[in-house]
């Protein structure tokens, strides 16, 4: 047990996260979803990072997060990481940020 409750389950690195489309209609294939839902920075970072440490080329990886900070922090850093932000949707909880690994 954490010092605030319970710990929140890792799923960064998620297989078979499934199939999204973009809104120009594109379908990608999500190869792992990272689940940043309550989180703040630098979390989201570091899970993105890990994610995409753990991807192979052009495997997409599917961010969410709930946090404004967080969602516009993810696209600058993708060049430092050999990706490539592909969108950031807009959903009820937040955003869902789309990142492929060149």
């Amino acid at each position: 047990m954490g010092l605030f409750g319970s710990r929140k389950k890792d799923n960064s690195g998620n297989p078979k996260a499934g199939v999204a489309t973009l809104t120009d209609g594109t379908e990608i294939t999500v190869s792992a979803r990272v689940d940043c839902l309550g989180d703040s920075c630098p979390r989201p970072q570091l899970m993105t990072k890990k994610a995409l440490g753990a991807a192979a080329a052009n495997d997409v990886i599917e961010v969410i997060v709930d946090n404004p900070t967080s969602m516009e922090a993810l696209p600058p850093m993708c060049p430092q990481l050999s990706s490539t932000h592909l969108e950031t949707i807009a959903v009820d909880r937040g955003w869902h940020v789309y990142i492929q690994k060149n």
